[in-house]
Order: C-alpha cells, then sequence, then structure tokens
C-alpha cells in the first residue's frame, strides 16, 4: 500500500488550525506537530500511487497557510524486516 511522509512548512502561529484540517483526510494515519525546519510532520497511506499523489497535491498542499512541502514515498518492502526485530525486542 503506498505510503509517504510529508514535511510541512505553514505560517507562523497557524499550525493548529493545520492540523485540524488535516485530521479530517482519511488518508492521514500520523499527524504531528515538530519542532525545526519544518512545523508539522504526517504519514499518508492510500490504495494506489495516484490516489496518494492527488490527496498530497490537492488536499494537504491546499490547505490555507501551508507554506511549502517535502514528499518522501516510502520504498515499499524495506524496513519490514526492521519492525518485525523491533517489536520482538519491546
Amino acid at each position: 500500500m503506498p505510503t509517504a511522509y510529508v514535511l510541512i512548512n505553514c505560517d507562523l502561529g497557524s499550525e493548529e488550525e493545520i492540523l485540524r484540517e488535516l485530521k479530517k483526510l482519511p488518508e492521514i494515519i500520523e499527524v504531528s506537530g515538530v519542532y525545526g525546519v519544518y512545523d508539522i510532520i504526517l504519514k499518508i497511506r492510500s490504495d494506489t500511487m495516484d490516489k496518494l499523489r492527488e490527496t498530497i497535491t490537492w488536499h494537504v498542499r491546499r490547505i490555507d497557510k501551508v507554506r511549502s512541502t517535502l514528499t518522501m514515498i516510502v520504498i515499499e518492502g524495506q524496513g519490514d524486516k526492521g519492525k518485525k526485530q523491533m517489536h520482538e525486542i519491546s
């Protein structure tokens, strides 16, 4: 299932408003405010790569007061083994 992480820069003071809008999108798995160069990070998953791109382009990036985004698409199959090992350690 296509998955991506998106880093968002937004207008100063608009973080909570943007977080509320992002939480309305069913494709969003996780969303958090962060310190550093970016203001918000989100994890998004969709049935197809086209739907993933569409959601990011037409919904996430179009939210009022979003200045810019950086999208990192997950390589399917990489990291799955490490994820299982982390659960076994816990």
